[in-house]
């Protein structure tokens, strides 16, 4: 059956990769199933939502190729927010209420001194009109709360299997701020109808909150979509991520030049059944993607394996995916100088240096004085053109019978002379994108300099 999802950020800040986690299941299930990816932007929290975060977000979401078939704002939405907590108010399911933050952090206090759960005791609800008008009279704006029913509600998670909240324990949430704003629990759920959202995919930090909201689709009269809840990715502190985790945001990343699959397969697999590996391809990993394979642990993640995947994509990538950046960024169209190189890069920009040692040379350090032997022999031994695969394996070969130089001794200063590095790129492989003359001469300028 096509499912119709959402993920829903509120934009008060860059989302990181636990955030890509909740959109990229979602964005599978809408794949798997044929159904509709929603992009919702949960901004009514007017003080703290920024339409720059929402703008970063979309890009966040565009560089990992989440496209949205909807793209909704609840800002832009009020009126339905308003007609449902009229109804819920016109059914006395919907209350205000009077106390001041610190009047209830003193009722919290004290419930917690008698060893009972800080719930809230409603004591507006035995507030008469004249207590209420009194009130108001002082200046006091109620914020309005929802009635909870006794009893539990249960459902059976994609993710965790059944699952059971006694509302009994919660406090009757605020539906509506003072100021009228409209908060999270509501807007949610008349959103989630509206747009018949029939699978509501989301972290294990929501489970609570879902018993409260199944409560509240049956108040509006409508069935609750299925849920299910993953895990969070954790640091390696076992702290859940947030929107602090700077380095973690993807806004960073993607400005870190990490490709977007090493990102996306580590928030899809880490903390599965499934090992975490690279996936190059969306469509790939989507498929991979199964929330019954969703661990019931924390997804502890090492952020040092984002550079690790990242790496292991770089050193399998095709030319023909880089291939525009190459030419545009280094002007480089040579489809063997991305093949030689790749296996070297953590990033794809480390690639630079590389580039600059294939066209300018090496650094101009003279050679050990027992390295000179090794490279004048090379320079002698150095075979006519065309190369191919097997010109290094030989002329190695030559150099070695005349010099005795093996292992270490008879590499070492050919990988210094031609690249002016102890690490590097196969060399057999680098002296082809040389060429004869390149070689020579820089095997002449490495013996031409003094010790």
């Amino acid at each position: 059956m096509p499912e119709i999802v959402r993920f829903a950020p509120s934009p008060t800040g860059e989302i990181h990769i636990g955030n890509a986690r909740t959109a990229l299941y979602n964005y599978a299930v809408a794949r798997q199933t044929g159904g509709t990816f929603i992009l919702r932007f949960d901004d009514t929290d007017v003080e703290r939502s920024e339409a720059r975060f929402a703008e970063a977000i979309a890009a966040d979401l565009a560089w990992l190729g989440i496209r949205p078939a909807t793209l909704v704002r609840q800002s832009d939405r009020l009126a339905l927010y308003d007609d449902a907590a009229d109804r819920l108010r016109a059914a006395g399911l919907l209350y205000p209420c009077y106390e001041t933050p610190d009047e209830l952090e003193r009722k919290r206090a004290l419930q917690r001194a008698r060893g009972h759960p800080p719930k809230y005791d409603r004591a507006a609800l035995a507030l008469a009109d004249a207590d209420r008008v009194a009130l108001e009279a002082q200046g006091r704006h109620p914020h309005w709360r929802f009635r909870l029913p006794d009893g539990a509600r249960t459902w059976d998670d994609r993710c965790r299997g059944e699952q059971r909240v006694n509302l009994d324990a919660i406090s009757d949430p605020v539906l509506v701020r003072a100021d009228g704003s409209y908060l999270y629990t509501l807007t949610s759920v008349v959103d989630d109808v509206d747009m018949g959202v029939t699978l509501i995919v989301r972290g294990e930090d929501h489970i609570t909150n879902t018993g409260v909201q199944i409560a509240l689709f049956e108040a509006l009269g409508a069935a609750a979509p299925a849920f299910a809840h993953h895990n969070l990715l954790t640091r390696s502190d076992g702290e859940p991520l947030s929107k602090r985790d700077n380095p973690l945001s993807l806004t960073r990343l993607r400005g870190d030049e990490v490709e977007p699959m090493a990102v996306a397969s580590l928030a899809v697999l880490t903390g599965t059944s499934q090992p975490v590996e690279p996936v190059a391809d969306l469509g790939a990993l989507c498929a991979r993607a199964d929330l019954a394979a969703v661990s019931r642990g924390p997804a502890t993640f090492d952020p040092a394996d984002v550079t690790r995947l990242n790496a292991a994509l770089l050193h399998e990538m095709p030319y023909e995916a880089v291939a525009g950046w190459l030419a545009e960024t280094y002007g480089v169209s040579d489809p063997a100088v991305w093949t030689t190189l790749r296996g070297n890069l953590a990033r794809r920009t480390d690639i630079a240096p590389w580039v600059a040692i294939l066209r300018d040379g090496p650094a101009a350090v003279p050679p050990a004085e027992g390295d000179r032997p090794v490279l004048a022999a090379a320079r002698q031994a150095l075979p006519p053109e065309p190369w191919d695969e097997s010109t290094f394996k030989g002329w190695t070969a030559a150099v070695k019978a005349a010099t005795g130089a093996k292992g270490k001794g008879l590499f070492m200063p050919l990988r210094l002379a031609l690249t002016g590095e102890a690490q590097g790129p196969e060399l057999a492989a680098f002296l082809l994108l040389l060429g004869r003359e390149e070689t020579s001469r820089r095997l002449d300028a490495a013996l031409s300099r003094a010790p």
